[in-house]
Order: structure tokens, then sequence, then C-alpha cells
């Protein structure tokens, strides 16, 4: 496989892998809120969710395993 066509192949790759479907709408968006579990959240349904789900604004949390997430503010 030549260098151009591993980077052709390296970029397909992270195209597929970034639009995913969001756990509450089932909406498949460009990005997604994620947690190590596998839940996924669109920034649609986060917006409308977050007072559930954060309560200073810097972590989430997740529902389905109750674990933390930052959202890369600090």
């Amino acid at each position: 496989m030549t260098d151009s066509a591993h980077r052709s192949a390296y970029k397909e790759k992270r195209r597929k892998a970034k639009a995913s479907a969001c756990y509450c709408c089932g909406a498949t968006v460009p990005f997604c809120w994620r947690c190590r579990c596998g839940f996924s959240i669109c920034q649609d349904c986060m917006h409308q969710n977050f007072w559930g789900m954060s309560c200073n604004g810097i972590t989430w949390q997740c529902p389905d395993c109750g674990g933390w997430n930052g959202f890369g503010n600090q």
C-alpha cells in the first residue's frame, strides 16, 4: 500500500467515525458527546437535558453508567 493510499484510507475511516447516532433522539449528527461506556448524546439533546446531567457546567454525568465526563472547557 502506498503512502498516499494509506492516508486516504485513514481519512475515510475518520469520516465514517465522525457521524454517530444520538441515543436520545436517534438523529445521525457529526458531533455527539460520548461517554466511555458508549452512550452518546447530540448537542441539541444535551442542551435540553443539561439541567439534569450537569451541576456545575464543567462536567456531565452519563445516565447509563453514572460516570462523569468533561465538557472540555477547563
